[in-house]
């Protein structure tokens, strides 16, 4: 019984105490983010005609939808065209941030309003790549993904050593955030402006409460005990938020692995063929016929995307397995971004799998980044802060509006 109860004690604080993955989480942040910047920026020429009132689904087409599927868009508060600009302007300006890692937990907030803002506004543009990023822009605001590789993390160790020296750290950014975003609930939820189902509304609602609640109780509270409660309660909803995009990667692979099995084409081994002669996706019309003209190749290709999705859920308990597996996911993905033109589906899905990565790896990634900003620094010879986890350093599991 002992043994028993000291097996489950282990369980529960591998599970609260410490917030999983901090690399990975930055990762997987920077990924996102990145993509949908990227995405943004490519479509800004475009974007009346794809989210917009120059769009053949119009604003009351969209309208009618959303009082139907009770679908979350900011775009429906007003058809106007100055506030579509500033939805989209809000959309690039959040991903840009959260990619830098600035102020995480308020940019995680205002990315997911902004994906899901001009996704849910015309729903029949997207593809494969815009619905992982739209569940994973909502799994964003649960997690931790600020501590490291971010300014949150640079800040957070300036304030603990301003602290070690005795001097008086002031935060007036995040409380002037967290006024504003209340200003701007209240607003809209008096206005009546809410369409959509209770469920994002009420996240938004719940993010800006525990937001206000979690400063208040980090700078007003001298007893240590409630500081240990919230943080516990962030740690289970980051490590949750981690082992659900883990099982949504492996539900991808393993279902469309399956799906692709029950194909006459795939068990041929020839449907790699047909979408290389695919005026669409053939950016390089060239390359493609290279590679489809060696029957091997296309053989190759069929049965080894096969393979890896359907054999990839089953490898996660052999590390080396898994890792090798994953590089080729990966590869592959690279593969159809470059052959078939799809490049933010393949970042999206590359972003989903930095999940997985080896911490070892990462953390070595950092150091050849830190060596690269040294080496490019003005001063030369100036030695780059080294990266800290929040595993190492418990001053930088202070929240707040940061990581």
């Amino acid at each position: 019984m002992n043994r028993f109860s000291l097996t489950v004690s282990a369980v529960i604080a591998r599970v609260t105490e410490p917030a999983l993955a901090p690399y990975q989480s930055a990762v997987v942040r920077i990924g996102f983010s990145a993509t949908w910047l990227l995405f943004l920026l490519r479509e800004f020429p475009h974007r009346h005609e794809l989210y917009g009132p120059d769009g053949p689904w119009d604003w009351e087409l969209a309208r009618q939808l959303i009082d139907t599927n009770g679908a979350f868009t900011a775009l429906m508060w007003s058809d106007g065209r100055g506030w579509f600009e500033a939805v989209y302007l809000l959309a690039l300006l959040s991903a840009a941030l959260l990619l830098l890692g600035w102020r995480t937990r308020a940019m995680s907030v205002l990315f997911m309003v902004g994906v899901l803002s001009l996704q849910n506004r015309s729903v029949f543009v997207g593809d494969g790549g815009d619905n992982v990023l739209h569940l994973m822009s909502i799994y964003l605001v649960f997690m931790r993904c600020g501590r490291v590789w971010s300014l949150d993390a640079r800040r957070a160790r300036r304030a603990h050593e301003a602290r070690a020296r005795g001097e008086r750290v002031t935060d007036r950014v995040g409380p002037g955030l967290w006024a504003v975003a209340g200003f701007v609930l209240v607003t809209v939820t008096v206005a009546g402006r809410f369409h959509s189902a209770w469920t994002i509304p009420a996240l938004l609602w719940a993010a800006w409460t525990v937001q206000g609640l979690w400063w208040a109780v980090d700078r007003r509270t001298k007893s240590a005990e409630p500081r240990i409660l919230l943080d516990v309660i962030g740690n289970i909803l980051h490590n949750g938020a981690l082992v659900v995009i883990m099982a949504e990667a492996c539900l991808i692979y393993a279902t469309a692995g399956w799906y692709k099995i029950q194909g006459s084409r795939w068990q041929d081994g020839t449907a790699a063929y047909y979408p290389l002669h695919l005026d669409y996706f053939s950016p390089w019309p060239a390359l493609a016929d290279l590679l489809a003209a060696s029957g091997t190749m296309v053989l190759l290709a069929t049965y080894g995307t096969v393979i890896v999705q359907v054999a990839f859920p089953f490898t996660l308990a052999n590390r080396r397995l898994k890792n090798i597996l994953l590089a080729l996911m990966m590869t592959e993905h690279t593969v159809i971004a470059l052959l078939l033109g799809l490049p933010f589906f393949s970042l999206a899905m590359i972003a989903t799998d930095a999940v997985f990565l080896p911490t070892g790896f990462l953390r070595r990634v950092g150091g050849w980044a830190a060596r690269a900003r040294e080496l490019l620094s003005s001063g030369g010879g100036r030695k780059a802060a080294p990266e800290t986890s929040a595993q190492e350093n418990p001053e930088h599991t202070r929240v707040g509006f940061t990581a």
